[in-house]
């Protein structure tokens, strides 16, 4: 395994951290909600009456805050080291598993964990150790 140290950055994650926190904070105290991407974006498929406006600007920051950082910012360049298909497939796998999961990385990985639900946190567990089986099989057993 080889680490490209040009790619450490504690100090930049720490404060995209901080942000991340500080938006959940803000959107369950001033709103009465979390911050789970799959629930906010499953919202917008079959909105209810009044309930739009705030998943749209959630989901319009998610979606501008990286491009205007990078009209500002050079970005680096995105390497996928992975087909269509197989990018189709993981996109399918992750809305399946996120429904029957009752939620996503955002919902119980950063809301739940941070409310000390035990069901986020078997959940988070559980997505994870997934996570790192699928890498441990694609990359050493089947490479």
């Amino acid at each position: 395994m080889h680490i490209h140290w040009s790619n450490f950055t504690p100090w930049t994650s720490l404060a995209g951290g901080m942000l991340i926190g500080l938006a959940v904070a803000m959107l369950i105290l001033l709103n009465g909600r979390i911050a789970g991407i799959s629930g906010i974006v499953g919202g917008l498929l079959r909105p209810d009456r009044g309930d739009i406006a705030w998943r749209l600007a959630f989901v319009a920051g998610l979606v501008g805050a990286p491009l205007l950082y990078g009209a500002v910012i050079a970005l680096p360049a995105v390497t996928v080291a992975a087909g269509s298909g197989t990018l189709i497939a993981a996109g399918l796998l992750v809305g399946v598993g996120t429904r029957y999961g009752a939620g996503c990385t955002s919902g119980h990985g950063v809301c739940g964990l941070s409310r000390l639900s035990l069901r986020s946190a078997v959940a988070t567990a559980t997505f994870m150790a997934a996570g790192f089986a699928v890498v441990f099989v694609l990359r050493h057993l089947l490479a």
